[in-house]
């Protein structure tokens, strides 16, 4: 992965699976304009969407300890 960033993750493992940003938010149930905001890497995002994007994947959001 090229960047340890939510929004790099989401968009590689989305590549991976084959699918337009219009397609996987369709199924991961959340409007085009956010999906592409998650991988532009925008910093005020609505927890429960990402949660929804990720689980996707199998992950959700949780405390990782901040590198300082």
């Amino acid at each position: 992965m090229s960047q340890n960033t939510i929004s790099s993750f989401v968009k590689e493992e989305r590549k991976k699976e084959g699918l337009t940003q219009e397609e996987f938010a369709i199924q991961a149930g959340v409007a085009l304009s956010f999906l592409r905001a998650l991988e532009q890497g925008k910093e005020t995002l609505k927890v429960s969407n990402v949660n929804r994007v990720l689980m996707m994947f199998g992950y959700e959001l949780g405390p990782v300890e901040a590198k300082r």
